[in-house]
């Protein structure tokens, strides 16, 4: 009888867990599979917010063109690009909004976009100073304009 209960004892030792070898050997796969992957992860989210800019200031400039074609003119750069979400108070001909979401003027990034008239040929230009909010930079931190 006690050599049955020893049998099942041992059984169940055998087959109970893993050792900590075991366990460390999984966690260092584990980390240099993470390790491996994250920067591609990070970089490939970094290039779809630098895409959804460009994607947003085309419909902004979109938006911009309706605008025109109601007003008569482009907002002035005081006024800015939240005439295509507010109606502004001098203006009667207004048919907006021409965005259809209030954070449509807004960047990847949680930054307004920047808005000013080019003095060359009066047409709007709209920009995002990338990840860092300031001019220039790569990768994240690239400029992000609808000037080409």
């Amino acid at each position: 009888m006690r050599w049955l209960g020893a049998e099942v004892l041992t059984s169940v030792r055998k087959n109970g867990g893993y050792t900590l070898l075991e366990l460390i050997i999984v966690i260092l796969i584990l980390a240099l599979i993470i390790s491996i992957a994250a920067p591609k992860v990070v970089g490939y989210l970094g290039r779809s917010k630098i895409h959804a800019a460009e994607i947003q200031i085309a419909n902004i400039g979109s938006a911009l063109s309706l605008y025109r074609l109601d007003i008569g003119k482009y907002p002035t750069e005081e006024q800015g690009l939240k005439v295509l979400v507010e109606k502004p108070a001098d203006t009667s001909s207004w048919d907006g909004p021409y965005l259809t979401r209030r954070d449509g003027i807004i960047d990847p990034w949680g930054q307004p976009y920047l808005y000013k008239i080019a003095s060359s040929d009066g047409h709007p230009i709209i920009m995002s100073y990338g990840a860092d909010g300031k001019a220039g930079g790569t990768g994240e931190n690239c400029d992000v304009t609808s000037e080409h």
